[in-house]
């Protein structure tokens, strides 16, 4: 018997949903089911993902602006809630970029297999919308400031491939 091949739910380099520039959630989507469902099946294919720190709409074939950051990433950076949620991000915006830039190795769920070196600012300060429509702001440092421009790229249909040095296979410490 053939294993049967499932269709990765991510989308891949090469389609132009990865290159167009997404809508912005319209204030009567806030709070709807459809924004609800979409969010939800973000953190589900997000959680799928071993290595997975974060996914935009386009990604999973929605030209919106949104994305979803993984509740792990917080846990990380001193959060003491052991369960924090996924954080929706929508229609953001990044306000605030410090001066000071680092490089780090970045790669990408739409991009398997390959990494490559990346210098993005060392914090970043993102204004934005929870699935309610609710306006918050959230200032990031290392890697959600990070993790913010990734994302944000993405919204403008920008690859880290267009920014990075020293592309590479990954390799195991990497997947």
């Amino acid at each position: 018997m053939t294993p049967v091949k499932h269709k990765d739910p991510i989308v891949q380099e090469g389609a132009p949903v990865l290159r167009a520039h997404a809508k912005p959630v319209l204030k009567k989507e806030f709070g709807s089911t459809k924004l609800r469902k979409l969010l939800r099946h973000m953190s589900d294919v997000l959680a799928k993902e071993e290595y997975g720190v974060a996914l935009a709409a386009p990604q999973v074939g929605e030209q919106l602006r949104i994305f979803v950051v993984a509740g792990k990433v917080f846990k990380e950076e001193g959060s003491e809630d052991p369960t924090q949620p996924d954080m929706a991000f929508i229609n953001p915006e990044i306000i605030r970029l410090s001066r000071k830039k680092k490089e780090m190795s970045e790669g990408c769920l739409s991009v398997r297999g390959k990494y490559g070196t990346v210098l993005r600012h060392e914090k970043a300060s993102v204004k934005a919308f929870d699935a309610e429509g609710k306006p918050f702001t959230y200032h990031g440092a290392g890697l959600v400031a990070h993790i913010f421009q990734h994302e944000c790229d993405h919204l403008d249909g920008i690859l880290y491939t267009d920014k990075a040095e020293s592309m590479r296979p990954e390799t195991k410490d990497e997947a």
